[in-house]
């Protein structure tokens, strides 16, 4: 669909009209429960460093996995955008999720400018890159594109910038059903009591959280975002506490395992006792980002500890 086609769709909404993609809002499992959901990300290194996997047949890899629904990551499809529109590239992933028979949930972005910034500009450019995720994610019939608040240090004006910028993303993809959730991924958005008090503050029933089970690292040294050793973490499970009421995706990371089985650094116990607590009937995303096991078994580890816990 060209953006002025969506625009349109937009306002149509705007003006009574009511739009559906096939899949609910909040992402529930028509039967009840918890489905278990593929992360792309866990599939990162096939795809970017060992490239013997090719992002677009993600679904076709998801379904030989045993998964009934997926999650999409922007940044492993920059290749195939240098050779095709995000247009073509959008019907390409529809035709092999429908092929496949796989419900597309949501597409995380990265990337794509600070909307956070105290910079009102940055903010608006921000929100701008995000408009054409939001279109894929319609297109594919997601329910949420996940977005990253990044852009300031200092905690207070980090929480007032972050309002604005979800506010105003959350209220462009408000006509199109389409959520904008949060991640903690790093920084002050790792900051469990923070994040909730910027999404309870944007107040808008479309905007909500991605709680993911171990990314609560406030600070790594050296300030780098994503990698290092970390000095300053968030309890896990306090945090994930904080954003489950506001919970419209879950991420179960997970590192590495012990000879049982179990998670090294995260008890996934206690995390489903968490989801259970607050009653969430969504999906559960399976982000594995370990090194002892292959992508493929690390997956295959982490779908057996969601499975284990989850009765």
């Amino acid at each position: 669909m060209k953006r002025r086609q969506f625009n349109k769709l937009l306002t149509s909404a705007s003006s009574g009209a009511i739009l559906s993609s096939g899949y609910s809002c909040t992402g529930l499992k028509e039967k009840g429960g918890n489905g278990i959901s593929l992360a792309q990300w866990s599939l990162h290194k096939m795809i970017k460093i060992n490239k013997i996997l090719n992002p677009i047949d993600f679904a076709q890899k998801a379904k030989e996995l045993g998964f009934d629904a997926i999650e999409y990551v922007s940044t492993l499809y920059r290749p195939a955008l240098e050779k095709m529109t995000i247009s073509k590239l959008t019907k390409e992933l529809t035709t092999n999720s429908k092929e496949y028979d796989l419900k597309n949930l949501l597409v995380m972005v990265d990337d794509e400018g600070n909307l956070s910034s105290s910079n009102s500009n940055e903010i608006s450019q921000s929100v701008e890159k995000h408009k054409k995720w939001i279109e894929m994610a319609y297109e594919l019939g997601c329910h949420s594109v996940r977005v990253n608040l990044d852009g300031e240090q200092d905690l207070d004006k980090w929480k007032e910038n972050s309002v604005k910028g979800l506010t105003l993303l959350s209220e462009f993809s408000q006509s199109s059903n389409i959520n904008i959730i949060v991640e903690n991924h790093g920084s002050h958005s790792s900051n469990g009591k923070a994040l909730s008090d910027v999404i309870k503050n944007v107040n808008l029933e479309n905007c909500g959280t991605l709680p993911d089970f171990g990314n609560f690292c406030i600070k790594r040294e050296n300030n780098n975002l994503y990698s290092g050793p970390c000095e300053i973490e968030y309890d896990k499970y306090q945090g994930m506490r904080d954003l489950m009421p506001y919970a419209k995706a879950v991420s179960a990371k997970s590192y590495d395992f012990d000879e049982f089985g179990n998670e090294t650094t995260i008890d996934f116990k206690k995390m489903m006792d968490i989801i259970k607590e607050f009653n969430y009937q969504g999906f559960l995303g399976i982000e594995y980002e370990g090194n002892m096991l292959s992508e493929i078994d690390g997956i295959e580890s982490t779908k057996k500890l969601i499975q284990k816990y989850s009765s």
